[in-house]
């Protein structure tokens, strides 16, 4: 049944007059759902466009769009795959890593990609090598993903992609989020430590969840977990272990919605190892982070030849500490130590923020236009 909605799905797509979908937004599950409604808000409801909204997501409901939006569901497999070869549209809009490298490739037809960026993390390190090889234009985040794109097209000999600088949604919520609770905000108490790493087999979850959640607790700590949706998918019966370990103590909870942000507010500190999600967190809350030192994740073994320092590298410089993973034993004392600096801290990611991150407080803006104006270019150009 799921295939014959999906083949409607297709078909309903297809009728649409060229102007309708001049504009499409493209998201693989619900997760790339809060990076792209700003966007499509703000062409719809302030520059008056149409745009199609096509989601992949197996069972989350469609997400509602404006009255001048449409909205599809196809799921991944062959008909998502020709889908993807014979779109017809000005621009495509994702935040889908890898474009014609594996079974989703470029169209056919004349298409513009415009990759949106999920993470603030750098392209070169936990990426493919060639994961944004086949992007026209890049949404970037910051001047660090400027500088790592057009690094690449230079030692490789690439065409120029348009690098624009766009922004972080996502972080300015947060600012907005921790700037109304300023008033009340100050550290709990007990205090409580958010534990959200990366996904994979090197994450702390997989290395030394047990041990480090018990140390937290044993110290009178309360502990929310919050793992990647990744690990939830590939490694459920890693956060099983730990729930049914941890669950009845009061002072432990688990979170399983990585879009939710109420964990972010609650907590005084982040616990993680990898996961770029401690720029956020630093950056727009002003929250200081623990990293445990977990082998990094590397999806890119030659990432050193661009000659620049991830950011995932960078941050545990400026962002808090790092806790040696034979001493995690010793977390609940860095945390305290983390926490007694925590005015100065909020004062130093506040200028962080403005070093690293490109239209601080108007991105959703800046996007959408360029958007609209690459979609008109490209409309009057065929």
């Amino acid at each position: 049944m799921s295939m014959w909605q999906d083949w409607k799905s297709l078909r309903r797509f297809h009728k649409l007059p060229p102007r309708d979908r001049s504009i499409v937004f493209y998201s693989e599950t619900h997760q790339d759902w809060h990076h792209l409604q700003p966007l499509i808000d703000f062409l719809v409801e302030r520059l008056s466009r149409t745009v199609c909204h096509v989601t992949s997501d197996p069972a989350a409901p469609l997400p509602p769009t404006p009255d001048a939006g449409h909205t599809f569901r196809v799921r991944a497999g062959a008909l998502c795959t020709w889908f993807f070869q014979t779109i017809q549209a000005d621009v495509m809009v994702l935040t889908m890593l890898d474009l014609q490298n594996f079974h989703l490739k470029r169209s056919v037809h004349p298409v513009h990609y415009a990759y949106v960026f999920h993470s603030m993390g750098s392209t070169h390190m936990v990426d493919h090598e060639n994961s944004y090889d086949h992007y026209d234009s890049l949404l970037c985040a910051g001047p660090h993903h400027v500088a790592e794109i057009h690094r690449r097209e230079q030692l490789k000999g690439l065409p120029p992609k348009h690098l624009f600088a766009y922004g972080y949604p996502r972080l300015e919520r947060l600012v907005e989020v921790a700037a109304a609770a300023l008033p009340a905000r100050g550290l709990s108490s007990p205090t409580t430590v958010l534990l959200a790493p990366t996904w994979g087999e090197q994450s702390i979850l997989h290395v030394c969840g047990v041990p480090l959640i018990a140390s937290f607790l044993e110290a009178g700590m309360r502990v929310i977990l919050r793992p990647h949706y990744q690990t939830a998918r590939q490694a459920p019966h890693v956060v099983q272990r730990l729930v049914a370990r941890f669950g009845p103590d009061p002072r432990f909870r688990h979170v399983d919605r990585m879009e939710e942000s109420a964990s972010l507010m609650e907590s005084d500190i982040l616990v993680c190892d990898w996961s770029a999600m401690a720029i956020e967190y630093a950056l727009g809350l002003g929250k200081p982070v623990l990293f445990v030192d977990v082998p990094p994740r590397v999806r890119n073994p030659k990432y050193a030849e661009l000659g620049l320092e991830p950011m995932e590298m960078r941050i545990r410089r400026e962002l808090g500490a790092v806790l040696p993973l034979d001493r995690v034993a010793d977390a609940p004392r860095h945390v305290a130590e983390l926490l007694r600096g925590a005015p100065e801290f909020r004062k130093r990611t506040a200028a962080l923020r403005e070093e690293w991150v490109f239209n601080v407080g108007r991105s959703v803006e800046v996007g959408a236009r360029e958007i609209a104006r690459i979609a008109d270019e490209r409309g009057r150009s065929t």
